[in-house]
């Protein structure tokens, strides 16, 4: 089950979270009204496919987008984009809307929007009707993810 995987690496690392069980969403604004959040608590956990078909996991808070010239920047490559849901799924072992990166099937690097630092965030869990809480600074420190500024309005 995902969320037993969630939790066992999570534990691996040192990491503590919390899983808290919610009614299903259509959509992060309404995750974020079901859990009594803005949507800026809430980051969502973009896989990043490289030209070199290799992934990244983008952190941006739920309120922005990514921002694609500042990402290649600090990422150091020419070309990225969203893959399909169903190479997504592959890459991490998890559905879209689910991801997140702790418990996925590989170990990718994690670039995290220097916005979520210093905060308690919820995120995906592995599994749909699910959240994860945890402090965004020990994800941060507990997946050696870079932090830097990633995101930009929502247009």
């Amino acid at each position: 089950m995902t969320l037993e995987r969630v939790r066992t690496a999570a534990a691996a690392r040192g990491l503590e979270i919390e899983i808290r069980e919610r009614p299903a969403a259509s959509s992060l604004e309404e995750a974020a009204g079901l859990l009594g959040l803005h949507p800026s608590e809430i980051v969502k956990t973009l896989v990043v496919k490289r030209g070199d078909d290799t992934y990244l996991f983008a952190l941006i808070p739920g309120d922005r987008s990514i921002s694609w010239p500042k990402l290649r920047a600090v990422v150091g490559v020419n070309k990225l984009q969203l893959p399909d849901p169903q190479r997504a799924l592959e890459a991490t072992g998890y559905e879209r809307g689910t991801i997140v990166p702790v418990g996925s099937t590989t170990a990718w690097p994690i670039y995290a929007d220097g916005a979520i630092a210093g905060r308690r965030i919820a995120m995906g869990a592995g599994a749909h009707g699910y959240s994860l809480f945890v402090e965004a600074d020990d994800l941060i420190a507990a997946y050696a993810a870079t932090v830097a500024d990633i995101s930009q309005e929502n247009k």
